[in-house]
C-alpha cells in the first residue's frame, strides 16, 4: 500500500509539474512557430485540441468563443486552438476555423503531423488544457459536455490572480 501512494503521490506531482513542450507547428498563415513561443510572461492561456470532425470540441470553441468578451472583462489570458488534423485536411480546418470567426479571437495552430498533441500526450480530442503564466499545465479535461467552459475560466481565473 505504502509503495502504491508514494507512485501515486509522483504521478500527481508529475502531472502538476509538466509544462509546455517544445513542438513546431504551423500557424494561419502557414509560418512554423514553436509551442514554447506561446508562452507570454504572466498571461494563462487555455489550450483546445480540435479535429472538424470531431463535434464536442467544435460546441465547445463555439461556447469559449461565446462567452470570451465577458470572460475577458474578468481575467487576462488567451485561447489557443489546435487542430489536429493531418495534411490533407489543412486548408479544410483552416477555412473552417476562419469561417467560425475563431482566428479574430484565437491563435489558430495546425498540428498536421500530430507532434504537438503526442508531446502533449492527447490521445483523444477535445482534449483542453488550462496552461498558467509560467507554462505549467494547471487544469487538463477530455470530452465536452454544456458548462465545462465554466470549469476552464474558473480555472483561468485562478491562476491569473
Amino acid at each position: 500500500m505504502r509503495t502504491f501512494l508514494l507512485s501515486l503521490a509522483l504521478l500527481i506531482s508529475a502531472v502538476a509539474a509538466a509544462q509546455v513542450p517544445s513542438v513546431t507547428v504551423e500557424n494561419a498563415k502557414g509560418e512554423a512557430v514553436n509551442t514554447k513561443s506561446l508562452l507570454k510572461e504572466g498571461t494563462p492561456m487555455i489550450v483546445s485540441f480540435w479535429s472538424t470532425s470531431c463535434k464536442p470540441c467544435i460546441r465547445e470553441l463555439d461556447a469559449i468563443y461565446d462567452a470570451l468578451p465577458d470572460w475577458l472583462e474578468e481575467a487576462d489570458f488567451r485561447v489557443v486552438a489546435v487542430s489536429t488534423d493531418d495534411s490533407r485536411l489543412l486548408a479544410k480546418a483552416k477555412s473552417f476555423a476562419e469561417g467560425r470567426g475563431w482566428g479574430e479571437d484565437y491563435t489558430l495552430l495546425f498540428d498536421k503531423n500530430q507532434d504537438f498533441m503526442r508531446a502533449m500526450n492527447v490521445s483523444v480530442v477535445p482534449h483542453v488544457f488550462v496552461i498558467d503564466g509560467n507554462g505549467k499545465i494547471v487544469y487538463s479535461h477530455t470530452s465536452y459536455v454544456p458548462g465545462n467552459e465554466l470549469e476552464l475560466f474558473e480555472a483561468v481565473k485562478k491562476c491569473s490572480r
